[in-house]
């Protein structure tokens, strides 16, 4: 009777036991298919608020639509939005934490060339707009990964040899074949995006060695928080001397205030998505999406804009360019897969 007890009473948690592997068994099995459908949501979420921003910003700055040509306090009250809704999510409402680990020293050296950059890329960036057209504008952007190559050179993060060396070699080809297809090509504003370019590879060295050399690793919310009040800033200086006496001049000061709004929010938007495909996937997923994203804005913008008219060279040239971001980008993924082989991860049990 004792043993027959016994066996009684043993029986369920043995059950209890099999029941709860199966179960982390089935969360295990379905936690991949989960994490992959928030990723391409996110993916998805980034192309399309970048897409629409691009347009946004054309049909605000043109002339022939809200006619606002201040390229400069537009990305200023972008910056503005974006810091003030950051304090408010984060310091009054605190519906979002940010990280601790900030310090004088990494906010010098990091955080505030970051703010520079960023500031940069999108003053200069929304100023081609006023000169070229998006469809443009996106062709020279596939220079991108030449500039980020040499400047990562530059800094150490990099290192020559000859593969590269092609690659960078297509990208310029093709880019240079694109620029010679542009029927009304204005070269302020290409010098205009080259600069939004260059802006942009230096931001992206400078966050590549915040979270190498510096070991800082901060979620979306973070990095906003910290970035945005120093390119505001940073945009202030210039608009004050460039764009504030002509706004006082033509009285330009009564201007749509809920499209700006909406067009602000959108930027907050945007910026959110990158820093969360960043998260969750990896500098380079967002740069593959960044390859689809620039061709759905090409079409597009041959659709929706009377300045953008394609030609077959710019087409054939575009697709040379894209056809060398994509084996630079493969090249990337390899380096880093073979990085992670090289220095797996320890097991549980070591």
């Amino acid at each position: 009777m004792i043993r027959n007890r016994t066996h009684f009473d043993t029986k369920p948690p043995v059950e209890k036991r099999n029941e709860s592997a199966s179960e982390m068994a089935d969360q295990s099995s379905n936690s991949p298919a989960r994490e992959g459908m928030v990723t391409y949501c996110y993916l998805l979420l980034y192309i399309a608020l970048s897409s629409g921003q691009i347009f946004f910003n054309k049909w605000v700055l043109s002339s022939k639509e809200i006619n606002f040509p201040y390229p400069l306090g537009l990305t200023l009250l972008h910056m503005m939005f974006s810091s003030v809704l950051c304090f408010v999510l984060t310091k009054v409402l605190k519906i979002l934490k940010v990280e601790d680990g900030m310090t004088l020293e990494i906010y010098t050296s990091s955080v505030i060339p970051i703010g520079a950059m960023f500031a940069m890329t999108l003053w200069l960036g929304n100023t081609a707009y006023l000169y070229i057209s998006v469809a443009f504008a996106q062709m020279l952007k596939a220079v991108m990964p030449v500039a980020v190559f040499i400047l990562g050179v530059a800094a150490g993060l990099e290192v020559m040899n000859t593969r590269m060396l092609m690659i960078m070699c297509l990208i310029s080809f093709g880019v240079l074949v694109a620029s010679y297809g542009e029927i009304s090509i204005n070269w302020v504003g290409v010098v205009y995006q080259m600069g939004g370019v260059v802006g942009e590879a230096l931001r992206l060295i400078f966050m590549e060695i915040l979270v190498k050399r510096k070991g800082l690793k901060l979620n979306p919310i973070s990095m906003m928080y910290y970035v945005s009040p120093c390119s505001a800033l940073c945009l202030l200086v210039p608009w004050v001397f460039l764009e504030k006496p002509k706004m006082d001049a033509q009285g330009t000061w009564t201007f749509h205030p809920l499209v700006l709004t909406l067009n602000s929010l959108c930027t907050f938007g945007l910026n959110l998505s990158v820093f969360l495909v960043i998260q969750h996937t990896s500098a380079l997923t967002i740069r593959v999406a960044g390859v689809v994203k620039d061709w759905v804005v090409v079409l597009l913008s041959a659709l929706l804009f009377a300045d953008t008219k394609l030609t077959i060279i710019n087409i054939f040239g575009y697709a040379i360019a894209i056809g060398g971001v994509a084996a630079y980008n493969n090249f990337k993924l390899k380096k880093e897969a073979s990085r992670v082989n090289e220095n797996p991860k320890p097991s549980l049990g070591q």
